[in-house]
């Protein structure tokens, strides 16, 4: 006899188990499924949550080997790969214990293995010793998540050819590695091997990093990015990979068509991420993808059978976590006959290097497309009493509002704690600020957000510490 449920989400990362925990809260009766035996996703388990403590532990390991010159003598600083990936796994566990936790707090059944959507109402849930489930449901919402992309004929072993997976996992510390993409993921596990002695080189296809990104802070990121020894081949297409015992060799062609040869000991390859609906059975049923293979919806995020939903990954629009997560939180207001609520306009964007690179709203380049008047106001960081006080004076923060009525239209920053310091502009774009209302706002000295104020009144050219 079948199991019945008023939804199932299919997925129990972000984006899923947000979205279980809202509809659990709303009265119905849910079951989330994962193929994992741990809850959190691909962000949870393999992607954003460890990938910040090797970021943070190889920083902290860099500035470490600085502190002399500011009177903080070690006698000596040496890394330990195994002790450090240890402490990127304790917290990794700890957080998918607590969405665990989470989920049976609210009544939720999660049920372990891999789910196939039989019809409308019904699916089939086959556990990794093959036996099988059937339940059935009123609803479901499909969250399934994403999977690296590689390169044409290029599998990832994970060892030598890895994807951002196989990036958080190495044994020792590559004397070469070799990044294709310039992208965020690219970026920031470039900086970690680099930070703990590797010598990193990165590729990417565009003329520029960070694809989509205000160009005047992709190009002021890829110059601190140089000083840090990361070493650019922009308009570079890779052309093959190839492992000779234990050494990667790739050839590549730039866009003067001159060729180059690279050899590494691991290349990682950060191309991109594609929806993971795979075996979903969704051809069968009948559910629309779109050219990107995507699963298309409308605005209330139904897919062209009414009671079966999609976010996150799977549908357009960026793979963050957070994103994710509101949509999570939006589908299941909807299902219970609610509104509903994300706003694409105002989802930040966060590298996580160091200093960090944060962005909200719209670019220069977007604007001018789009045939905007707009304003800009810019503050730097060397004018930062808090940054001085640190040494940490790379980068800086810029508003961009509409020319006639002063609404912030996006904001871009470099910085040290700009991940954090977006949030505050994500609220003022949320509530329909100008850059006379940050202008006007008190902030704290001395802090790095005095940059954002500053950086407000420059828009009218009064910024007073520039």
């Amino acid at each position: 006899m079948s199991e019945n449920y008023n939804v199932v989400v299919v997925g129990g990362g972000p984006a899923g188990y947000v979205c279980s925990i809202r509809l659990a809260q709303l009265g119905y009766k849910t079951a989330c499924i994962d193929s994992r035996e741990t809850l959190g996703g691909t962000c949870l388990n393999v992607g954003c949550i460890p990938s910040k403590s090797l970021l943070n532990l190889s920083e902290k390991f860099h500035e470490a080997k600085k502190l002399s010159d500011k009177g903080i003598e070690i006698e000596s600083i040496k890394l330990n790969l195994e002790k450090m990936m240890k402490n990127k796994e304790k917290a990794v566990m700890n957080l998918t214990k607590g969405v665990e936790f989470l989920l049976k707090k609210n009544k939720i059944t999660f049920i372990n293995g891999h789910a196939r959507i039989k019809s409308s109402k019904k699916l089939s849930i086959v556990g990794d010793d093959e036996t099988e489930k059937i339940i059935d449901t009123d609803n479901i919402v499909i969250c399934t998540g994403s999977e690296p992309v590689s390169l044409p004929n290029v599998s990832f072993d994970e060892k030598k050819i890895i994807s951002s997976t196989g990036a958080l996992s190495l044994k020792s510390v590559p004397k070469k590695m070799l990044v294709i993409g310039a992208g965020y993921i690219g970026l920031e596990m470039g900086s970690v091997w680099s930070r703990l002695g590797s010598e990193v080189h990165i590729i990417e296809f565009l003329n520029h990093i960070t694809p989509g990104m205000d160009r005047e802070v992709s190009n002021e990121f890829m110059k601190i990015l140089q000083k840090q020894g990361l070493k650019f081949h922009l308009d570079t297409k890779v052309e093959s990979i190839s492992k000779v015992s234990d050494i990667i060799k790739i050839k590549s062609l730039n866009k003067k068509g001159e060729k180059k040869d690279f050899e590494c000991d691991v290349v990682l390859i950060a191309i991109g991420r594609k929806p993971k609906i795979e075996n979903l059975n969704l051809e069968t049923i009948g559910i629309e993808l779109d050219d990107k293979k995507r699963i298309k919806v409308d605005n209330k995020y139904r897919t062209n059978i009414n009671n079966i939903y999609a976010i996150g990954d799977v549908i357009d629009g960026p793979m963050l976590a957070h994103k994710a997560e509101d949509e999570g939180i939006a589908v299941a207001e909807i299902i219970d006959g609610q509104a509903g609520h994300v706003n694409y306009d105002v989802i930040p964007g966060v590298v996580y290097t160091s200093p960090e690179v944060a962005v909200i709203g719209k670019t220069e380049e977007q604007l001018k497309a789009d045939k905007v008047n707009y304003k800009v106001g810019k503050f730097s960081l060397m004018g930062n009493s808090r940054a001085k006080t640190i040494n940490e004076t790379d980068g800086f923060v810029k508003i961009i509002a509409d020319s006639k009525t002063d609404k912030v239209l996006g904001v871009h920053m470099i910085g040290s704690n700009a991940g954090e310091l977006i949030a505050e502009m994500a609220l003022a774009m949320e509530f329909g600020a100008s850059s006379e209302d940050i202008a006007r706002t008190c902030h704290a000295h001395p802090t790095f957000s005095e940059a954002i104020k500053e950086s407000a009144l420059s828009v009218d050219k009064r910024a007073i510490h520039s």
